[in-house]
């Protein structure tokens, strides 16, 4: 097994100080003297030094001149400030108020601008103007319909399907129109009671009928473009 090559030496260590505790401490500590007793504040922290009177005494910098400053000498000036002064105060135009609105019944003031109630965002140069998101949006909407309808003839041409005019498209929505019309009128026809096995499946077989004619009128109503496959 291991054994530590330090072992001898720690066991002399704790032999040589095993006498000093034998008792609350060491058994020889030294004895403090007479004149270093414990004063009153002495384990305080203590501030730091105090700075010169000088620099607590330094004033800031004022923006005003001193009483020894001397004004220059010698500068003159032709200009008449009081009638240029008069000039302008008679051909000047008016301060216009500044917009305000009230909000109480006592009567306090409010700046009308900063209130939030001017349409400023109409002086936006910006306003009315679409934004280049939309317009970028509607270009690949028109670019992928494009490619839609070129793919799909495409597609046409190689099964040989035929596409419906406007007119045909018309005609047949018609008719499906008019069918609809005929099969609810049967269905207005029923009797209210219906008691027997063959009422109910005739009903139920209009009731079929009319909902796969207006399936069918609602697909021609949303496609404009309608193919079918030549017999």
């Amino acid at each position: 097994r291991y054994i530590s090559i330090f072992r001898p030496s720690v066991k002399c260590e704790a032999e040589k100080n095993k006498a000093q505790w034998k008792t609350m401490g060491p058994a020889k500590v030294a004895v403090p003297s007479p004149q270093n007793f414990l004063q009153k504040h002495s384990k305080e922290p203590k501030l730091p030094a105090r700075k010169k009177e000088q620099d607590s005494k330094k004033l800031p910098a004022l923006s005003v001149p001193r009483r020894t400053d001397r004004p220059v000498m010698g500068i003159q000036s032709k200009n008449n400030f009081i009638n240029t002064n008069a000039v302008a105060a008679i051909t000047g135009l008016p301060k216009k108020p500044q917009p305000i609105y009230v909000d109480r019944r006592q009567g306090d003031k409010y700046l009308l601008e900063t209130s939030g109630l001017v349409p400023k965002y109409i002086k936006k140069k910006e306003y009315g103007v679409t934004p280049k998101y939309v317009i970028q949006r509607n270009e690949e909407m028109k670019r992928a319909q494009k490619e839609y309808e070129a793919s799909i003839l495409e597609h046409l041409k190689k099964k040989a399907m035929k596409r419906l005019s406007d007119e045909e498209r018309r005609s047949l929505l018609q008719g499906l129109k008019k069918n609809w019309e005929e099969v609810y009128r049967e269905f207005q026809g029923l009797s209210v009671e219906i008691d027997t096995i063959p009422k109910k499946i005739y009903k139920e077989k209009l009731e079929t009928q009319m909902k796969q004619l207006e399936h069918d009128i609602e697909v021609i109503e949303k496609h404009k473009v309608i193919y079918i496959a030549n017999e």
